[in-house]
């Protein structure tokens, strides 16, 4: 059975130059997709990752995560779209790296496609109308 978790991983400095990611792929065989990253040498590292694989794999690899001293957290926030405050200005879509916003060409409206959103939050800095939101 494949299963699909999304994470936060803090990695402590001292393994941010090593090829983690590298073995979930190679060692586990699970796929994912980095939704967001910040990594800098000589300091902490973090990344938000959606993992997909095998259970018995995803386990497997967490624990090798955790095993390495990576803090490992469920992403525990999501972006919600209050369509009715959305007046369709198109704002957002110019803004979205995963175009996880989209818009209609026959009726001009806005949909939202909340598989492909990463969380990056700027959506919600460009919505004049507050049509965004963070959901914990």
């Amino acid at each position: 059975m494949v299963r699909k978790k999304r994470v936060v991983l803090t990695f402590p400095h001292s393994l941010v130059d090593k090829p983690i990611t590298y073995h979930l792929v190679k060692d586990y065989g699970l796929v994912f997709n980095i939704l967001k990253a910040r990594v800098t040498p000589r300091e902490e590292g973090r990344l938000v990752l959606e993992i997909e694989g095998k259970r018995e794999n995803l386990n497997r690899g967490i624990k090798f995560l955790k095993d390495l001293g990576i803090k490992i957290e469920p992403l525990a926030q999501d972006i919600r779209w209050i369509e009715e405050r959305c007046t369709h200005c198109g704002a957002c879509l110019a803004i979205c790296p995963t175009r996880a916003f989209i818009i209609d060409p026959k009726t001009y409206k806005v949909s939202f496609n909340k598989k492909k959103c990463i969380v990056c939050e700027l959506c919600i800095k460009a919505c004049p109308y507050r049509a965004m939101e963070i959901k914990f």
